[in-house]
């Protein structure tokens, strides 16, 4: 049963920084993501990485890092320099194979149930 669980969100005051998790379990997997959703906006794409490459939305890109640990199958995202426009519930997702297409929900075949992040002003 292929299970990706998330932990790491909390509460932070803005220029804070927090490192968000996923354990990903089940079965090895290819490009792997985060996406996040904030109250009343629909989900975004907010950065992923392939086996060495890695891709960032222009929102966060300079203050978020992803990043992989395939031996422990698991996913991270550094998050510094906080806003409080980065709140949000964060989800990671997985896909079964290598893709481009960072941003495209759809292509994305796993998802985890989402951690908050509150950041406050």
């Amino acid at each position: 049963q292929v299970q990706l669980v998330e932990s790491g969100g909390g509460l932070v005051q803005a220029g804070g920084s927090l490192r968000l998790s996923c354990a990903a379990s089940g079965r090895t997997f290819g490009t792997m993501g985060w996406f996040r959703q904030a109250p009343g906006k629909e989900r975004e794409f907010v950065a992923a990485v392939n086996y060495d490459t890695t891709g960032y939305a222009a929102a966060v890109k300079g203050r978020f890092t992803i990043s992989r640990d395939n031996a422990r199958n698991t996913l991270y995202l550094q998050m510094n320099s906080l806003k409080p426009e980065d709140t949000a519930v964060y989800y990671c997702a997985a896909t079964r194979k290598y893709i481009s297409s960072y941003p495209i929900q759809e292509d994305y075949d796993y998802w985890g149930q989402g951690t908050l992040v509150t950041v406050s002003s």
